[in-house]
């Protein structure tokens, strides 16, 4: 272990650079919040909306459990403790792979840049303090370890995965991986011709236990449709090759070419020394189920992306190591040391300060509904509605908010694109959900409609959105928010919420 304290030290302390180098935290995070508050300050776990004006089904909340860790967090350590508490989810995701390369190849030392490159092709998907799929990340990681264990003989450790499966099912919907981690376990060491029933018997069993949540049996049919459900409308569910993100991730797309590469190589070596047949008797077909699994995934959909970069470090960091053997360890501790610069500079020339997200989130807009006093419904696009009502509750209710497909009904996100790109049917938000207040983005159409059609006033235009009221509303003067940064900061986490 001594020899990695300098390996781990860099990775912790880069990891810590990038988290205090975003500019907003997460869009749903303020829902979870306000979820963590309903279970410490209220007792119970929430499972009826009251932030909206909308109509509105069961709370079906997959991640309550995180939640109540961010607001344990936010209430007992104070707000910075999240941008710590993703730096330590991120760091133990890369600590754990570590150990599961330990546990593969019997290696005390591993490559720096290799790991540099793996965290650098995720963060900018995980760089947003902090996010509960940090931690289906983090227990896929750990089923992996558990599963290799199991594979060397501590068979004794599969009973832990049903309780970890209780635990991963209340706090992220993302238990499914862990499932089916599961399923490719059992299905590669049947094709490796070794004892395989057992990941089946624990997949039975951890299936069984996804009903010990709050909703009983009811919630399985809604985890179900949540993870089979296509979230078209939602740009971090498109595909890694679609044309909103054709040009972007392209770190991301080098590591999984690099790792393609790696994979072909040592194919290639072992099919050119051993020949086919041998080839395929001695593979490991766990490894190549999870690596074809996990690259379909990030494929398929950008935020899954990191599940192929855990693969990778988890099972092609071995052939990397048998292709680049001969890297001189005193190297690594050069580079270790050159890289250890990242975070200096960092540290010294940014300020540890909380991202209040200006321009990213309609905060001086929001400081103005509430400086003026307007209450009444709230038009907003749906990825910034559970931060305005965080912001607003009780005064002000919101159309809807990112937690769409837990609690809303299936048509109200294409109304409500419609509504924002000013499609023909734009007025039909107005005549059936008809608001006392829009904050639209300026790069919206709606933004110029709303202020040639009439019946609306931009009252306060701000770097990034407008705030419109009804005309009959707009004439008087308004008193404009505040321009100090720091008041924001101060105020961030200020809700009017109480249980």
């Amino acid at each position: 272990m001594k020899k990695g304290i300098l390996f781990y030290l860099t990775i912790f302390l880069l990891i810590l650079a990038f988290s205090t180098t975003a500019n907003y935290f997460d869009f749903d995070l303020w829902a979870r919040l306000i979820a963590g508050m309903g279970v410490i300050d209220g007792g119970q776990v929430l499972k009826a909306d009251f932030l909206s004006y909308t109509p509105v089904h069961t709370w079906w909340d997959h991640e309550w459990g995180s939640g109540v860790i961010f607001y344990l967090f936010l209430k007992y350590l104070g707000p910075y403790s999240l941008i710590i508490l993703q730096s330590i989810l991120m760091f133990l995701i890369f600590f754990t792979a570590s150990r599961i390369i330990k546990l593969r190849t019997n290696i005390h030392t591993f490559n720096i840049l290799f790991f540099f490159f793996a965290i650098m092709s995720v963060m900018g998907n995980l760089n947003n303090p902090v996010r509960c799929h940090m931690f289906s990340f983090l227990l896929f990681t750990v089923f992996i370890y558990i599963l290799e264990k199991v594979r060397n003989g501590n068979n004794k450790l599969l009973i832990l995965i049903p309780f970890l499966i209780i635990f991963w099912n209340n706090i992220h919907g993302g238990v499914v991986s862990g499932l089916g981690l599961l399923l490719m376990y059992a299905m590669g060491e049947f094709l490796n011709k070794k004892e395989f029933a057992k990941y089946l018997i624990t997949l039975l069993i951890s299936s069984a236990a996804l009903i010990i949540n709050p909703w009983g049996y009811e919630y399985i049919k809604f985890l179900l449709m949540a993870n089979t459900m296509e979230r078209t409308h939602v740009t971090e569910w498109w595909g890694l090759f679609s044309k909103y993100h054709l040009l972007k991730h392209m770190i991301f797309k080098l590591f999984m070419l690099f790792a393609v590469s790696i994979e072909g190589i040592d194919l290639f070596r072992k099919i050119k020394n051993n020949g086919l047949k041998n080839l395929y008797e001695n593979a490991d077909k766990v490894k190549y189920i999870v690596l074809a699994s996990t690259f379909y995934l990030a494929i398929s959909h950008v935020k899954l992306m990191p599940f192929f970069t855990i693969a990778v470090l988890c099972y092609v960091y071995e052939d990397f190591l048998n292709i680049f053997k001969n890297f001189p360890e005193k190297i690594n501790k050069i580079v270790c040391a050159v890289l250890l610069i990242i975070p200096l500079i960092t540290f010294i020339t940014k300020d540890f300060s909380l991202p209040t997200g200006m321009g990213i989130y309609p905060v001086k807009e929001v400081e103005f509904i509430k400086q003026n006093n307007l209450k009444g419904k709230i038009l907003v696009n749906f990825g910034l509605g559970s931060y305005v009502a965080y912001k607003t509750y009780p005064d002000n209710l919101i159309f809807m908010d990112g937690r769409y497909e837990e609690v809303y009904y299936d048509y109200m996100v294409p109304m409500l694109k419609e509504f924002f790109l000013a499609y023909p049917n734009w007025r039909e938000m107005l005549t059936y959900f008809p608001p006392d207040i829009i904050i639209a983005e300026k790069y919206y159409p709606i933004y110029h409609v709303l202020q040639k059609e009439g019946g609306w006033k931009l009252v306060y235009s701000g770097k990034t959105f407008g705030v419109f009221l009804p005309d009959a509303q707009a004439d008087k003067k308004f008193i404009q928010p505040s321009d100090d940064i720091n008041y924001y900061k101060n105020t961030l986490f200020t809700t009017g919420i109480n249980f």
